[in-house]
């Protein structure tokens, strides 16, 4: 068993790290830092300029803003600027209503008032900047590095506060250094009262996944995963229910639907990936409420190491570090030892790298089907005893330095794509 400390430290990251969100957690954070800047303030912008890193352009272009029926920053922005509140961190514009969305509405209008634009020369892929004016005083907030991190805040010429270090680098706090082996150790062998509060994961998001069979969001890939049809070519199995549970809720959250999800390293489809699969197996499987809390600490956890040297944002799509974690906790449900949460990774890193990111969409929830496909695939074939070897592509014996070479290749080798990626995005039809 890990030392007290030590365990201290790796729940307050998961507990940093696994939280609420209402809606795609880049607009959400932009929604937000627009809200901080408004309260500093003290009143409605008559101006709103917004400095955005690729990364969040990239995601914030194309999905839907919960409880709006529109995609895209500029209601976003408009509710974060009207109604939002700081202090909600991503749920920040839960108290939407009918009212509050026709002023946001005829905020955005004109489409003066908010000027979106691309944060030129900088390195950190997850930044915001918001400036909002009005009758000649103005205000600033940035978020960089993590969706809720606030770097700098000033109203006017006072710097209320100021954690940056350079324009394009912020400063980080460290958070304990995490290895595939004490992930394992932690989630295996804690005090199950200290971990007992991740089955807040399953309510939230097994929720979600009940409350999208209600509306039609998105591609709907949940809801026809479930019908005649489907079941002919699936059956009624844990496979089918467990991509239709996961893929139901990604659904309702990239359609813009007003249900809360439990996030995992800023992304609520991470989130949604990373406990769906697992919980759906664990009730399918009869296992015991332990085994659940240990499996879905074990694939969250996992999920934040591989995020850890991946970034928050990436070219990679983040369903295949989500995608491992629930492996890895479906291996355990399975009774798979370490030697067998090894071999899961492995072969999901053979199996799912390269797969990029192309933005937050209703499609997402596709990528996402395939990534838990994979996620099992990989669990049986570890359960024989089989794994992609050494000898094979990128993968090497050591599984830190198989996560190593994953994450290498998404944060380094695929910048070049994720510039492509947004530059095709914002010349359609050109």
């Amino acid at each position: 068993m890990l030392n007290p400390e030590t365990r201290k430290q790796i729940i307050a990251l998961i507990n940093q790290e696994v939280v609420p969100a209402v809606g795609c957690t880049e607009p959400m954070a932009v929604a937000l830092c627009t809200a901080r800047a408004t309260e500093a303030l003290g009143c409605p912008p008559e101006k709103i300029t917004a400095l955005l890193s690729a990364n969040i352009l990239k995601n914030a272009m194309g999905v839907g803003i919960p409880g709006t029926g529109m995609i895209g920053l500029p209601i976003a922005i408009a509710l974060g600027a009207l109604i939002g509140k700081s202090d909600y961190q991503l749920e920040v514009i839960k108290d939407l209503d009918e009212e509050a969305l026709e002023r946001g509405k005829a905020y955005i209008q004109d489409g003066k008032r908010i000027d979106i634009k691309l944060k030129e020369n900088i390195t950190e892929k997850l930044y915001i900047e918001i400036t909002v004016e009005a009758g000649g005083d103005k205000a600033t907030a940035i978020i960089a590095g993590g969706h809720t991190n606030f770097v700098y805040e000033a109203h006017n010429d006072k710097v209320i506060l100021d954690k940056r270090r350079s324009t394009d680098k912020v400063e980080e706090t460290k958070d304990i250094e995490l290895n595939m082996r004490t992930v394992w150790e932690f989630a295996t062998t804690t005090p199950i009262n200290e971990i007992n509060f991740i089955t807040k994961t399953r309510d939230y998001n097994l929720h979600a996944a009940e409350e999208s069979k209600k509306g039609n969001y998105g591609h709907n890939l949940g809801k026809t995963i479930r019908r005649p049809l489907s079941s002919g070519i699936f059956g009624k199995t844990i496979f089918s229910r467990i991509i239709s549970e996961t893929a139901l809720a990604c659904d309702a959250r990239m359609g813009g639907a007003m249900i809360p999800v439990m996030s995992n390293s800023g992304s609520g489809n991470q989130g949604i990936c990373a406990t769906n699969p697992v919980a759906v197996y664990a009730d399918e499987n009869n296992n015991t409420q332990e085994e659940l809390i240990r499996a879905l600490v074990l694939s969250h956890l996992t999920a934040i190491y591989i995020k850890q040297s991946l970034g928050k944002l990436s070219a990679l799509c983040g369903c295949v570090v989500a995608s491992i974690g629930s492996s890895c906790g479906i291996v355990y449900l399975m009774g798979g030892d370490y030697t067998h949460i090894c071999y899961a990774v492995k072969n999901m890193i053979a199996n799912l790298t390269g797969m990029i990111c192309d933005g937050a969409k209703p499609s997402c929830s596709i990528k996402i089907c395939s990534g838990v496909s994979s996620a099992l695939l990989s669990a049986l074939l570890s359960m024989e005893g089989e794994h992609v070897t050494a000898a094979e592509g990128i993968i090497e014996e050591d599984v830190d330095r198989s996560i190593h070479n994953l994450t290498s290749i998404g944060k380094q080798a695929m910048s070049p794509t994720d510039e492509m990626v947004l530059d095709i995005m914002t010349h359609k039809g050109c």
